[in-house]
């Protein structure tokens, strides 16, 4: 698989990678772990060289995926996040430097490694400075625990203070064909830095996949039960959004993940997004994204018809809203 690189520092990544918060939290039960394992393992054999984890996902999910790229540890990059009291979402955020650097040495722990490759705050924190943050991980990168800064979620003055006292390699936030506000102030930051963007969600939260119907339902394990955009009357409307994708997957004999994967791949060189899933076969399905190529043709297109879809409902309910832009 092609490889890009992130940031001004040398990261280099595969084109996509995996995201692997649903092994254990968002979408249900958690992964089997053997299952699991042998998800990882055959994304490495397709080319994917880039994994996703965090310790909000749960000392298991980070178990999981270091103990998985162990046998292949040194043609991988792993990312991990700080950013939350104890790790937990729900008791709000906490990137003091001694939470940090806790942080770091529970998760060097967990992955079974002696260095974290890409090293994320997972959400702003307003009550510690941005230079305190960017310092902290500093420090962790001069004494080799960490190689690589990133940033969630966060918006361009954050961004710009970061990367001033220590370079940032990568941003993630969510991007795709239904959520393009990155493209208004956030993009041409990075572009404007050199630094790299990591787009999750990329397929929507698997509606971009064209298997959510008006009639799908979800579990109450299940993130998208609690999310306006997932509501029955905006997923009706919504899936003006999808047929245009499963029109264009039809004359480029795709499916509907796999263009809208390959536009997101079409928009900058320095981006890699991070599908996630728990299947193989829809693991082999994003995969085969990277080698579908859309014309010049094919995005203007593609962005003419978008334009007059609507999308609707909110991303985030209310109180998840409150913690990312900052």
């Amino acid at each position: 698989m092609e490889k890009r690189k992130l940031g001004p520092a040398g990261l280099e990544v595969s084109a996509l990678g995996l995201g692997c918060m649903g092994l254990n939290r968002g979408y249900g039960p958690a992964t089997d772990v053997a299952e699991a394992t042998r998800l990882i393992r055959a994304a490495v054999d397709l080319g994917i060289t880039f994994f996703d984890t965090a310790e909000a996902y749960g000392a298991a999910n980070e178990q999981v995926v270091g103990a998985a790229l162990a046998p292949m540890r040194h043609q991988v990059v792993i990312a991990t996040k700080f950013g939350f009291k104890d790790g937990d979402p729900a008791q709000g955020l906490d990137s003091q430097p001694a939470r940090i650097r806790l942080v770091a040495e529970q998760s060097l722990r967990r992955l079974g490694t002696d260095c974290i490759d890409l090293f994320y705050q997972h959400r702003v924190d307003p009550s510690v400075p941005m230079e305190d943050v960017a310092g902290a991980v500093q420090d962790l990168i001069r004494e080799g625990k960490v190689k690589y800064f990133g940033l969630s979620e966060a918006g361009p003055d954050a961004i710009r203070r970061a990367h001033a006292v220590q370079p940032v390699s990568a941003l993630q936030s969510e991007y795709s064909l239904w959520w393009r506000e990155p493209e208004q102030s956030v993009l041409p930051t990075l572009e404007a830095l050199g630094i790299g963007f990591v787009p999750f969600s990329p397929l929507g939260r698997g509606f971009l996949t064209g298997t959510i119907t008006a009639d799908s339902t979800f579990a109450s394990g299940d993130i998208r039960s609690s999310l306006p955009r997932f509501e029955a009357a905006a997923r009706q409307a919504n899936l003006a959004l999808v047929d245009l994708l499963k029109q264009l997957a039809g004359r480029k004999q795709a499916t509907p993940a796999q263009v809208a994967l390959a536009w997101l791949l079409a928009q900058k060189p320095w981006l890699a997004p991070i599908p996630g899933t728990t299947k193989l076969p829809r693991l082999q399905e994003n995969a085969g994204a990277a080698k579908v190529i859309l014309t010049p043709d094919d995005l203007r297109h593609l962005e003419q018809a978008i334009s007059q879809v609507a999308i609707q409902g909110e991303r985030y309910n209310a109180q998840m809203q409150q913690a990312i832009n900052r």
